[in-house]
């Protein structure tokens, strides 16, 4: 019987947002431990690294594709966090033990391309005829380079605005108009400001940086946010990056910002306790804070700045990618199942259990769909904004393979702006560091 593996990687000190929930304490899964076998089929491991509720919902996918063909048996292995997956697969990359198809966060797409050691989906796209236009452009984009599609978009979300629909009511504000504009979203957190709760929290994470300066059109870095060349130069110290800062220091100067830190779970207890009325979340947190709140949610979209043009979102979340150093059997077996998992029927499922996107957008006529949107109106509005985004570099997200530390060098500039610091500067020490981390990679790869 042959083996075929499929892990889960990610290349960065800090998760995306929209796997936020599998920080949480779940224990690791023997990697040795070897799968039951079932006669007559090719034998399937998956790490991943989906814990809690998402690993119920992977379990249910994998169990419905074995249960759809005779020919491969997936048996799913919970690797850990993104961080130790990717430590387990930096053991084996290239050698015949390596995982055949890896799940990775999206701001790791630059480092698998240049790892040398991935088989990207396209080949079996062109091979087969298969229609791709059936997946969701905005999310395809992000791993799609130069027209080849590396990797298949798996478990997809955005950050969408959340806020507390009784206290806007409270406040005499109206709970079914999200703020729209950065004037607005300032209203809005000085009328919420009273006693204990404050009107607005971003978490100090780097994602939603990212996402707010994509948002007005800006760049992360040079060539095309490095989509036409290799990235050289961080450009977030412009003016998109500067209207974040300025949004971020001018409320916290003003008392009506909740410095929520860089702990999901510590960002969404202070909004359901009520300490704070807004917040930036992912779009896959949206049911369960719906669930979980004592007060009606409400969701909205990015704010931008009152003269910028709205660009829409960066799709954060992670994608399906296939290793090079294994068989023609195992590769084919590896695509059969990232086109089982992309179907609308499973992505259907997907999305009622995990509320990560569809990236069929068929899925969302499934009945199954439909009637949990009449119980959760909400989601569609995660859904209309990822639509609604316009498809260019800014939204197509930034490839670079120092993302890890880009993003702990935005944080630290994040949290200087609660000691006092200029915006201006924060942001131009954090672009500095973050072309020092680029010069060293280039040099590296013999740049």
């Amino acid at each position: 019987m042959k083996k075929l593996w499929i892990g889960s990687t990610a290349m960065a000190l800090l998760l995306a947002a929209c796997s936020s929930e599998t920080d949480e304490a779940v224990q690791t899964t023997d990697a040795t431990a070897a799968p039951a076998e079932e006669e007559g089929k090719t034998e399937v491991v998956f790490w991943h690294a989906m814990s809690g509720e998402l690993e119920t919902a992977l379990n249910t996918l994998v169990d419905d594709f074995n249960a759809s063909q005779e020919e491969y048996e997936v048996e799913p292995v919970f690797q850990g966090t993104y961080e130790e997956a990717l430590t387990k697969l930096n053991t084996v990359a290239g050698t015949e033990e390596s995982p055949a198809m890896m799940q990775v966060f999206e701001v790791g797409t630059k480092f698998m391309i240049d790892s040398g050691h991935i088989q990207p989906v396209q080949d079996f796209i062109d091979e087969e005829g298969f229609d791709t236009s059936v997946w969701e452009e905005n999310i395809t984009n992000y791993y799609s380079v130069d027209g080849v599609q590396y990797s298949m978009p798996f478990n997809s979300s955005t950050p969408v605005l959340i806020y507390n629909k009784d206290a806007f009511e409270a406040a005499g504000l109206d709970p079914e108009q999200a703020p729209m504009t950065y004037s607005e979203l300032q209203e809005a957190a000085t009328a919420l400001t009273e006693g204990d709760q404050k009107g607005f929290s971003i978490l100090n994470y780097g994602w939603f940086f990212e996402e707010l300066v994509a948002a007005q059109g800006g760049l992360f870095v040079d060539a095309e946010n490095g989509r036409e060349g290799q990235a050289t130069e961080a450009v977030f110290n412009g003016e998109e990056g500067l209207n974040v800062f300025n949004l971020i220091k001018d409320m916290h100067d003003e008392g009506t910002f909740y410095n929520s830190g860089q702990n999901w779970d510590d960002m969404r207890a202070a909004f359901q306790s009520g300490a704070t009325a807004m917040i930036l979340d992912s779009s896959a947190g949206v049911k369960g804070m719906i669930d979980n709140a004592p007060f009606e949610v409400g969701v909205g979209y990015l704010p931008v700045p009152d003269d910028a043009e709205r660009n829409g979102v960066i799709i954060g979340g992670a994608s399906l990618w296939m290793a090079e150093a294994i068989d023609a059997e195992q590769k084919q077996g590896a695509w059969e199942f990232m086109k089982y998992a992309s179907s609308a029927e499973a992505q259907a499922q997907w999305h009622v259990d995990t509320g990560y996107f569809a990236i069929n957008p068929a899925a969302y006529d499934e009945q199954v769909v439909v009637d949990q949107w009449e119980q959760y109106p909400q989601l569609k509005v995660t859904v209309d904004q990822l639509k609604e985004t316009q498809a260019n570099a800014a939204t197509g997200g930034a490839l670079i393979s120092v993302f890890p530390e880009a993003r702990q060098r935005v944080v630290n500039a994040m949290e200087s702006l609660y000691q006092g610091a200029d915006p201006q500067e924060a942001l131009d020490q954090a672009a500095e560091e973050t072309n020092r981390a680029l010069e060293v990679e280039a040099a590296k790869n013999g740049n």
